[in-house]
């Protein structure tokens, strides 16, 4: 089997999406202008949103699920009165009202979607419907019954009304929430249906959007040391949990998976950690006695 070409470089570039890329684009190009051998990204944005895209190379690509985990928050912008077949301003108009809801009464309907709430993915969204992407379906003409799924909303805010048809919102949530769906949602609650017109994220865990790099700086940087130097390390990927460290002769014994020494700390019998050795990851995975229990290894950078 071929090899894969490209370098074995690893890290974090943080990527301002713009609106009219897919996620997989923008990966694509950031594997390109880096000539990186492996990327991946940590949460899809859909085409028309902007915002924190973050692009995971490498070793990194092994901490995805930790962003991906990660609250989330978004800055967005609902037309009301229009509810479309794809709940954002791409689709077709398929219901309509005049009816227009008070600032009142769209802080007191807010209060329905915050906390553990249960939703339904959008018709036209990357959900698997015995096997199928539902978007595929979806372009076929098909109406699909989509399970809801539980999604923790950690806040949902109004905070701006530019005129009668817009209302503009920001929330914070956990992984898998479809922001169109809580524009639709909070639509059919007010009575006046509604779609996501603007979507923005703004931060996604320790990423945020305003230490994002462009796709034109991308284009201007590519294979160059400057763009290297944008990266951050996969560590910042781990922020989340604790850190223990461990000796020279523990991190030989995790990075071959097997249980490594490690020196206790604020971690208490089977929490889940990550082990370094002068700053760098070693491996992830369950504190026990005095060891870690890994479950993911990093391997160790070529000397340069």
């Amino acid at each position: 089997m071929a090899r894969k070409k490209g370098r074995d470089i690893s890290g974090w570039l943080i990527v301002d999406k713009p609106a009219g890329m897919t996620s997989t684009s923008v990966v694509n190009k950031v594997r390109w202008a880096l000539a990186a051998k492996k990327a991946g990204h940590a949460g899809t944005l859909d085409p028309e949103a902007t915002g924190v895209l973050a692009v995971a190379l490498g070793e990194a690509t092994k901490t995805v699920p930790f962003i991906t985990d990660a609250l989330k928050a978004y800055r967005f912008t609902v037309r009301l009165g229009q509810r479309t077949n794809t709940d954002d301003a791409e689709g077709e108009v398929i219901a309509s009202s005049d009816a227009r809801p008070s600032d009142d009464e769209i802080k007191e309907a807010l209060h329905g979607f915050v906390g553990e709430i249960r939703q339904v993915p959008p018709q036209f969204s990357a959900v698997k419907i015995d096997g199928e992407r539902a978007y595929k379906r979806a372009r076929d003409g098909e109406t699909m019954e989509i399970e809801a799924r539980p999604l923790w909303v950690e806040e949902l805010v109004l905070t701006g009304r530019p005129d009668a048809d817009h209302v503009e919102l920001e929330m914070t949530c956990g992984k898998g929430g479809y922001v169109r769906a809580i524009a639709r949602d909070l639509g059919e609650t007010l009575g006046c249906h509604g779609h996501v017109q603007k979507l923005r994220r703004i931060w996604s865990g320790p990423f945020d959007a305003e230490d994002g790099i462009t796709v034109e700086q991308i284009d201007a940087l590519a294979k160059t040391p400057e763009l290297d130097a944008r990266l951050l390390p996969l560590e910042v990927g781990l922020a989340d949990l604790p850190e223990l460290r461990c000796t020279p002769e523990g991190a030989v014994r995790l990075r071959n998976g097997n249980p490594g020494m490690v020196i206790p700390g604020d971690v208490e019998y089977g929490d889940e950690a990550w082990a370094s050795l002068d700053g760098r990851a070693v491996a992830v995975g369950i504190f026990k006695a005095g060891e870690l229990h890994p479950n993911r290894v990093f391997v160790e950078p070529a000397p340069e």
